[in-house]
């Protein structure tokens, strides 16, 4: 018999609390320094849907699949409609199903979700996703394994909010930011000097490439660093939310149908080859 999903699971370490929801796309709750949320969060009992948590997993590729529809080595497939009556496939399938929790302990986690392929995406995949603290910092590291008997095109990313409080700030060095069309999709590259503003001076919904250095996250209340050995991040700072974005992904977006997929991120995985990828966000509170 399958062990049923655990609703919660909580890791501490000095003043950090992160809370996961591994039934719910194996997606971070919440991280709290002490009483004061790090990311956007909410407490796990009270999270309700994937899209509304702190962070959550962006596998097996970030952002969106153009039109829901991509050719792979001469063959055409389609992926379901994922996000209402958006007409590209978004973010993947993992951050819609329960993950299984393979450990656990004070401090650490490790969580599993296997696919085998359906309309979501047509090839078999199993992804580990493991979570530490200390109380300095949080860490989340991928472990991706193409279990298909074929290859597969792969991307990984995170998805974290963070709440816009009065003072919050970017500085992040990059080259280049890709602009998108009227659907979201990405056309053209464009050089970047770099993000260096307050958030409420921002307006981004951008992939950017050349990323160097941690990203540097400051408001009042805290100072952090993002980093990752993923080379690519999305920035989305709407106007009319109370939380913006910065999230860490292997990939452009809708690389996929770009004439070279693999010059803009996309890996190609063959048949029990694996792809590995870390965050680590440092916590320091002012």
């Amino acid at each position: 018999m399958t062990a049923p999903i655990p609703h919660s699971l909580e890791l501490r370490a000095g003043a950090l609390r992160l809370a996961l929801r591994p039934d719910l796309g194996g997606s971070i709750a919440g991280l709290w320094h002490g009483e004061t949320p790090v990311l956007r969060s909410t407490e796990p009992a009270q999270l309700t849907l994937p899209r509304a948590s702190a962070s959550y997993p962006l596998v097996p590729y970030s952002n969106r699949v153009g039109n829901c529809q991509f050719s792979w080595l001469g063959k055409d497939y389609t992926t379901a409609a994922n996000f209402g009556d958006y007409p590209h496939s978004v973010h993947g399938v993992a951050w819609l199903r329960g993950w299984e929790v393979v450990s656990s302990s004070p401090t650490d986690a490790a969580l599993r979700y296997r696919h085998a392929p359906d309309e979501h995406w047509p090839f078999a995949f199993e992804v580990v996703q493991h979570f530490s603290v200390t109380p300095q910092e949080f860490t989340a590291r991928f472990v991706f394994t193409n279990t298909d008997a074929q290859a597969q095109p792969a991307g990984l990313g995170w998805h974290p909010y963070f709440p816009k409080r009065t003072r919050s700030h970017l500085d992040i060095e990059l080259t280049h930011r890709w602009d998108s069309d009227a659907t979201h999709l990405p056309v053209r590259r464009e050089a970047q000097a770099g993000i260096h503003a307050d958030v409420a001076q921002l307006d981004f919904d951008n992939c950017f490439d050349g990323w160097q250095g941690a990203a540097r996250i400051g408001d009042e209340k805290f100072s952090l660093q993002l980093t990752s050995t993923l080379p690519y991040l999305v920035v989305y700072t709407p106007q009319d939310k109370d939380y913006y974005c910065v999230e860490p992904v292997s990939h452009v977006s809708n690389a996929i149908q770009m004439a070279d997929p693999a010059a803009n991120g996309l890996r190609t995985l063959q048949a029990g080859e694996t792809f590995e990828a870390s965050m680590t966000l440092a916590v320091t509170a002012l």
